[in-house]
């Protein structure tokens, strides 16, 4: 039950089962330049985002100073979605940063926006405060043990990321969106350096 839909690198928008990061003994390294190379590599050219700290550090404040990238904060994570969704119009690419709990609170949004109206939102979500190792449906925090039931409720693929090793899903994942016109998640479960 803890395995769920994910994306293989290079491969099709078929979904294959998620590696088990619970074997690792120790969590090696997650760095934002990759994760944010992945991302440009797939055409990303807008992230919307509200604060967020699981992944401020090693993601947010690169992205504000990329010339690549064009940042646009907002106040709640449920506007992140309307002015995604009038991107996707134009010949750009948005990403939507947030959290978890900001993912929570943004449901009927997504819902509406992504789910029903068929999409390519792109949604990394940040798991704060997640347990390294755990897979997320086996964390002891409530909120991030109901993301991926959520996502599998709603028909959203997604990927974890966790360390360097896993950012060969990104790219795929983001293709998939666009190929689709379906959204897709991509759980940052590892903490971004």
């Amino acid at each position: 039950m803890n395995e769920g839909k994910t994306f293989a690198p290079g491969a099709s928008a078929n979904p294959i089962q998620m590696s088990n990061h619970a074997a690792h003994v120790s969590t090696p390294a997650l760095h934002g330049a990759l994760i944010l190379d992945a991302v440009k590599a797939a055409g990303i050219n807008y992230v919307l985002s509200v604060p967020d700290l699981h992944t401020s550090q090693g993601l947010l404040k690169p992205i504000a100073v990329d010339p690549e990238l064009t940042l646009i904060r907002v106040c709640k994570e449920d506007e992140t979605l309307g002015i995604a969704a009038g991107l996707i119009y134009g010949p750009n690419r948005p990403l939507i940063l947030i959290q978890y709990t900001g993912f929570l609170y943004a449901l009927n949004s997504i819902r509406a926006v992504a789910v029903e109206h068929r999409q390519p939102i792109v949604l990394m979500i940040g798991l704060l405060s997640k347990e390294p190792g755990v897979m997320p449906q086996e964390s002891k925090k409530y909120g991030i043990r109901i993301v991926e039931p959520i996502l599998d409720a709603m028909g959203i693929q997604r990927c974890l990321i966790e360390t360097d090793k896993d950012v060969g899903l990104i790219q795929p994942a983001i293709e998939t969106a666009f190929a689709t016109s379906r959204p897709v998640a991509i759980l940052i479960g590892g903490k971004p350096a």
